[in-house]
């Protein structure tokens, strides 16, 4: 494959290129997660107090929204491939930054980096995905991507816990590193250039942008808000869990509870057929069905002080359902023009930081006033709005990604 080689192509979307976008995918999410499972390390570490160390958090996520508001609509302007490569090389001096400093602040700026930049790439890379695919693969190719997302998301922690555990938290941010140095050179030489179909215009009015099509995509609202309405429950869940499995009976170590990442993997490979069936007409069956089994999940999960087995399958239930929703979503807003990709999915992962914010901040306080059971019917409360949502929008858009609707 020439470096010089122009998509989209008439032909169907290479599976070792898909291969390679998925993977690259994984593993530049995975950077933005890792800090969960060291938290307390970080404190000690740093002499960051017990209530302040989860600005570490807070720094990652505010580089995730400023990745989605400045650096990912870059993506309809710039050739993809540069952009990309570019970014791969920032990520990897942020995480050796990481992995090397001893002062807090540094510590906050490069966590913000890594970020804003892990997001950047993920997202540069699923849009890339969306526009080298024809319009009848591009459900299946989105999901393939998007599945490896989720499944570099759920493993970050494991890994993070095992490499910590082996070797200090250090080497989690320094091996990334590494890695993601492997990872560029094989971006470098085998991904395709992308050129932009999009006129060119100047840079405040190319991020302005990304809310007019915000204002007239009524596909992108409504599936923005249902992603809003899934990432808050995944956050309700996930948020909580670790309160629930570290203290007694439970006395979980942050590996083992890094092993329930494995667990969400099964859903999530499972969730992967979700863009096929999109690419069926089939997007707005496969919603419906998914958000009851989001209800039905917090059923399960509400018996987890009895047996952990049904935290297993509450677990399996609930990302399956969240990541089919997800896949979704993300099949039939690309359904637009290919020229505006980059600003579609940027403005679509806001509602996704919102979301995930808003479900962790309620979650623990929750959890804090009412315990497992709060969270409980607060998750199974929201995936019933949700629902109810679903099913009062559905008049307002169609049943298939080849006809999006726009608002006027």
């Amino acid at each position: 494959m020439h470096s010089d080689h122009v998509y989209p192509a008439p032909a169907a979307t290479p599976r070792g290129l898909v291969a390679l976008l998925a993977c690259a995918s994984g593993l530049s999410v995975a950077n933005v997660y890792y800090a969960q499972p060291l938290l307390d390390q970080l404190a000690a570490d740093f002499a960051i107090s017990p209530g302040a160390v989860g600005g570490v958090i807070t720094a990652t996520q505010i580089g995730s929204v400023l990745a989605l508001l400045l650096v990912v609509p870059l993506g309809d302007q710039i050739n993809r491939r540069r952009l990309m490569l570019a970014q791969i090389g920032a990520l990897i001096a942020a995480l050796f930054c990481v992995g090397a400093t001893h002062s807090p602040a540094i510590l906050l700026l490069a966590m913000l980096a890594v970020g804003l930049l892990g997001t950047a790439m993920t997202q540069g890379l699923i849009a890339f995905a969306a526009t080298s695919a024809l319009p009848q693969e591009r459900g299946r190719v989105v999901g393939t991507v998007q599945g490896a997302v989720v499944i570099g998301l759920l493993l970050s922690r494991l890994a993070a816990g095992l490499i910590s555990d082996l070797a200090g938290w250090r080497w989690v941010y320094l091996g990334s590193a590494l890695v993601m140095t492997v990872l560029g050179l094989i971006l470098c030489s085998v991904l395709p250039t992308q050129r932009p179909s999009a006129a060119p215009m100047p840079y405040p009015r190319l991020v302005w942008s990304m809310f007019t099509l915000l204002k007239q995509d009524r596909v992108l609202q409504i599936r923005g808000m249902l992603a809003l309405f899934i990432f808050a429950v995944l956050g309700i869940f996930w948020s909580a869990l670790v309160f629930l499995l570290t203290r007694t009976p439970y006395e979980f170590s942050h590996t083992a509870i890094g092993t329930f990442g494995l667990v969400g993997v099964v859903g999530a490979l499972a969730a992967t057929r979700a863009g096929v069936w999109a690419d069926k007409g089939l997007g707005q069956w496969t919603t419906g069905v998914s958000l009851g089994l989001l209800i039905l999940a917090w059923f399960a999960l509400w018996l987890t002080p009895y047996s952990m087995l049904w935290l297993v399958i509450g677990v399996v239930i609930l990302d399956l359902g969240a990541q089919a929703i997800h896949v979704t979503n993300q099949s039939m807003i690309f359904s637009a023009s290919p020229d505006s990709h980059s600003r579609i999915v940027g403005c679509y992962m806001l509602f996704y930081a919102v979301g995930s914010g808003l479900g962790a901040l309620a979650s623990t306080a929750l959890y804090a006033a009412y315990g497992w059971t709060g969270v409980c019917v607060l998750g199974a409360g929201v995936s019933v709005i949700a629902l109810g949502f679903w099913a009062v929008t559905l008049r307002y858009i169609p049943g298939t990604a080849e006809q999006p609707a726009t608002c006027t």
